[in-house]
Protein backbone atom coordinates (compact mmCIF):
# COMPACT_ATOMS: atom_id res chain seq x y z
CA UNK A 1 0.00 0.00 0.00
CA UNK A 2 0.99 3.46 -0.23
CA UNK A 3 2.40 6.07 2.97
CA UNK A 4 -1.30 7.62 3.06
CA UNK A 5 -2.77 4.82 3.67
CA UNK A 6 -0.49 3.80 5.81
CA UNK A 7 -0.53 7.01 7.55
CA UNK A 8 -4.44 6.58 8.20
CA UNK A 9 -4.07 3.10 9.16
CA UNK A 10 -1.54 4.35 12.32
CA UNK A 11 -3.71 7.07 12.69
CA UNK A 12 -6.76 4.51 13.21
CA UNK A 13 -4.84 2.48 15.81
CA UNK A 14 -3.88 5.54 17.93
CA UNK A 15 -7.13 6.61 18.21
CA UNK A 16 -8.90 2.62 19.03
CA UNK A 17 -6.31 1.12 20.57
CA UNK A 18 -6.97 2.50 23.73
CA UNK A 19 -6.44 1.24 27.33
CA UNK A 20 -9.37 1.18 30.31
CA UNK A 21 -6.00 2.03 32.33
CA UNK A 22 -2.82 1.91 32.18
CA UNK A 23 -1.08 -0.02 35.67
CA UNK A 24 1.24 -2.37 36.34
CA UNK A 25 -1.19 -5.31 35.80
CA UNK A 26 -1.92 -4.10 32.59
CA UNK A 27 2.02 -3.57 31.61
CA UNK A 28 3.09 -6.51 32.72
CA UNK A 29 0.06 -8.49 31.05
CA UNK A 30 1.40 -6.69 27.85
CA UNK A 31 4.52 -6.88 28.03
CA UNK A 32 5.25 -10.39 29.45
CA UNK A 33 3.07 -11.26 26.43
CA UNK A 34 5.44 -9.64 23.89
CA UNK A 35 8.67 -11.69 25.39
CA UNK A 36 6.68 -14.97 25.17
CA UNK A 37 6.20 -14.25 21.71
CA UNK A 38 9.80 -12.61 21.09
CA UNK A 39 10.69 -16.28 22.62
CA UNK A 40 8.27 -18.12 20.66
CA UNK A 41 9.70 -16.96 17.55
CA UNK A 42 12.88 -16.13 18.42
CA UNK A 43 12.65 -12.65 18.41
CA UNK A 44 15.77 -10.58 19.81
CA UNK A 45 13.89 -7.43 21.18
CA UNK A 46 13.63 -5.00 23.87
CA UNK A 47 10.02 -4.23 25.42
CA UNK A 48 9.24 -0.99 27.64
CA UNK A 49 6.16 -0.06 28.73
CA UNK A 50 5.79 3.44 31.03
CA UNK A 51 4.00 6.18 31.77
CA UNK A 52 5.48 9.19 31.44
CA UNK A 53 7.00 9.33 34.98
CA UNK A 54 8.11 5.75 35.51
CA UNK A 55 8.91 2.43 34.07
CA UNK A 56 6.65 -0.42 34.52
CA UNK A 57 7.84 -3.08 32.09
CA UNK A 58 10.99 -3.82 30.80
CA UNK A 59 11.90 -6.95 28.69
CA UNK A 60 14.90 -8.04 26.74
CA UNK A 61 15.42 -11.34 24.71
CA UNK A 62 18.51 -12.91 23.76
CA UNK A 63 20.61 -11.01 20.98
CA UNK A 64 19.90 -7.89 22.53
CA UNK A 65 22.37 -5.42 23.59
CA UNK A 66 22.53 -1.75 25.29
CA UNK A 67 22.15 -0.48 22.03
CA UNK A 68 18.34 -1.43 22.02
CA UNK A 69 17.44 -0.10 25.16
CA UNK A 70 18.73 3.71 23.87
CA UNK A 71 16.76 3.11 21.03
CA UNK A 72 14.07 2.88 23.06
CA UNK A 73 14.95 5.60 24.98
CA UNK A 74 14.80 7.76 22.05
CA UNK A 75 11.60 6.30 20.90
CA UNK A 76 10.05 7.14 23.95
CA UNK A 77 11.03 10.70 23.84
CA UNK A 78 9.58 11.00 20.16
CA UNK A 79 6.83 9.66 21.01
CA UNK A 80 6.26 12.05 23.59
CA UNK A 81 6.97 15.24 22.01
CA UNK A 82 5.14 14.40 18.78
CA UNK A 83 2.29 12.69 20.55
CA UNK A 84 1.90 9.85 17.61
CA UNK A 85 3.59 6.45 16.66
CA UNK A 86 7.01 6.80 15.93
CA UNK A 87 6.18 4.74 12.66
CA UNK A 88 4.41 7.72 11.81
CA UNK A 89 6.84 9.71 11.67
CA UNK A 90 9.08 7.63 9.94
CA UNK A 91 6.07 7.53 7.64
CA UNK A 92 5.26 11.42 7.18
CA UNK A 93 9.12 12.68 7.29
CA UNK A 94 11.26 9.95 6.44
CA UNK A 95 13.80 8.38 8.22
CA UNK A 96 16.30 11.19 8.17
CA UNK A 97 17.56 12.83 11.34
CA UNK A 98 15.36 15.90 12.43
CA UNK A 99 16.99 19.05 11.32
CA UNK A 100 18.69 20.87 13.23
CA UNK A 101 15.68 24.38 12.86
CA UNK A 102 13.82 21.63 14.86
CA UNK A 103 15.48 22.33 17.78
CA UNK A 104 15.07 18.43 18.56
CA UNK A 105 18.78 16.96 19.65
CA UNK A 106 19.16 13.72 17.54
CA UNK A 107 21.24 12.36 20.37
CA UNK A 108 17.85 11.98 22.57
CA UNK A 109 15.14 11.98 19.73
CA UNK A 110 14.61 9.40 16.80
CA UNK A 111 12.41 8.75 13.74
CA UNK A 112 12.08 5.41 14.13
CA UNK A 113 9.24 2.79 14.35
CA UNK A 114 8.52 0.82 17.52
CA UNK A 115 6.99 3.73 19.62
CA UNK A 116 3.40 3.73 20.44
CA UNK A 117 1.50 5.98 22.41
CA UNK A 118 -0.56 4.75 25.30
CA UNK A 119 -3.77 6.31 25.73
CA UNK A 120 -6.40 6.16 28.45
CA UNK A 121 -10.17 7.57 28.24
CA UNK A 122 -10.27 10.56 29.65
CA UNK A 123 -6.60 11.21 30.05
CA UNK A 124 -5.32 11.40 26.93
CA UNK A 125 -1.57 10.05 26.49
CA UNK A 126 0.17 9.02 29.86
CA UNK A 127 2.61 6.77 28.42
CA UNK A 128 4.03 4.74 25.77
CA UNK A 129 5.07 0.82 24.76
CA UNK A 130 8.12 0.73 22.99
CA UNK A 131 9.81 -2.19 21.05
CA UNK A 132 13.04 -2.31 19.76
CA UNK A 133 15.37 -4.97 18.06
CA UNK A 134 13.31 -5.03 14.72
CA UNK A 135 13.09 -3.57 11.51
CA UNK A 136 11.04 -0.07 12.73
CA UNK A 137 7.82 -1.33 10.72
CA UNK A 138 8.03 -5.01 12.40
CA UNK A 139 8.98 -2.90 15.81
CA UNK A 140 5.45 -1.30 15.51
CA UNK A 141 3.46 -4.03 14.24
CA UNK A 142 4.44 -6.32 17.35
CA UNK A 143 3.18 -3.59 19.49
CA UNK A 144 -0.26 -3.22 17.80
CA UNK A 145 -0.81 -7.10 18.17
CA UNK A 146 0.28 -6.89 20.87
CA UNK A 147 -2.46 -3.91 21.80
CA UNK A 148 -4.78 -5.74 20.09
CA UNK A 149 -4.96 -9.01 22.05
CA UNK A 150 -5.16 -7.31 25.57
CA UNK A 151 -8.22 -5.33 24.29
CA UNK A 152 -9.72 -7.85 22.62
CA UNK A 153 -9.44 -6.81 19.33
CA UNK A 154 -9.15 -8.24 16.04
CA UNK A 155 -5.20 -7.62 14.68
CA UNK A 156 -6.42 -7.91 11.00
CA UNK A 157 -8.65 -5.14 11.79
CA UNK A 158 -5.58 -3.08 12.97
CA UNK A 159 -2.28 -4.45 11.32
CA UNK A 160 -0.47 -2.61 8.41
CA UNK A 161 -0.29 -4.54 5.32
CA UNK A 162 2.57 -5.96 4.60
CA UNK A 163 5.47 -4.11 2.66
Amino acid sequence: MNAEYDIARVKQQELELVLPALDEGAAFDIGASIRARALAESLSLVVDIRTWDRQLFFAATPGTSADNAEWVRRKINSVRRFQRASYRLVLERGEAPFPPQSGVDPTDYVIAGGGFPLRVPGAGIIGCLTISGLPGRSDHGIAVDALCDHLGRSRADYALVEA
